[in-house]
């Protein structure tokens, strides 16, 4: 489930990374910005990370208390983007596939 969730998150840095320099400019700031306003905001912490092939970090911020989520790709420039966001957030306990009688 992990590895599953790791390839949307790339899936969706690539889609991103495809747009327009215009339209990615929109939803772009300075890391410290960004970060800032979805704590302030919506009460959002990392939840999960991971490094795209393009070496950008790509994170999942959430507030468990409201549902609230946004999934944000750090260029290697330092330039943070907002590329996803939604409500009904849960955060989940994986099971290893391998403790359920599934090998690897």
């Amino acid at each position: 489930m992990k590895t599953h969730f790791l390839a949307l998150l790339v899936g969706v840095t690539a889609l991103v990374l495809s747009t327009t320099s215009t339209q990615a400019q929109a939803n772009c700031a300075e890391r410290d910005q960004v970060l800032e306003r979805l704590s302030a905001r919506y009460g959002e912490s990392r939840q999960s990370v991971g490094v795209a092939a393009n070496q950008s970090l790509v994170e999942v911020f959430a507030n468990s208390g409201t549902g609230s989520w946004s999934i944000t790709v750090t260029m290697p420039n330092g330039t943070t983007c907002l590329v996803a966001s939604g409500t009904s957030y849960e955060g989940l306990a994986l099971v290893q596939p391998s403790a359920m009688g599934q090998t690897l």
